[in-house]
């Protein structure tokens, strides 16, 4: 019964949960990705180069058929689907990091309150927390 206790509680973390959505998000991403790159990318790239067939090229080696094939086609084609695949996340990295950028904001300057020790706007003339007047020669001669 302890073991499953312990087990219970390690399912139970937080970080286990955020690492399990991660990973299914990340499959999930990966295989759209891979799907972009291999069946649209990758046909324009074949039809840019003459229509090629990467995963088609390969070296016999040995006179008869069934002889081992060295198909360095394959890993062309792996090394271009890695190609695309790290530059589409990079792209989105710096989209994502373009976009949190603009919703983060430079924090006004504060000061601390000497009545309330409330962290209140440089500019305030008066503490919003406990009301003291805190600059009275910086309140406008209309509101005094």
């Amino acid at each position: 019964m302890k073991f499953f206790k312990e087990f219970k509680e390690f399912i139970s973390r937080g970080n286990v949960m955020d690492l399990a959505v991660a990973v299914i998000i990340g499959a999930a991403f990966s295989a759209i990705v891979n799907s972009l790159v291999k069946d649209m990318l990758t046909p324009l790239l074949s039809l840019v180069i003459g229509g090629i067939d990467f995963s088609e090229l390969y070296l016999q080696l040995g006179p008869e058929e069934t002889a081992a094939k060295f198909a360095y086609g394959n890993f062309m084609q792996a090394l271009i689907n890695f190609l695309f695949i790290s530059f589409f996340v990079f792209l989105m990295v710096k989209a994502l990091n373009i976009l949190l950028r603009r919703k983060k904001k430079e924090a006004p300057p504060t000061k601390t309150c000497p009545y309330c020790a409330s962290s209140i706007p440089e500019a305030a003339v008066r503490c919003p927390s406990c009301t003291t007047l805190l600059d009275e020669e910086a309140v406008p001669a209309n509101l005094r």
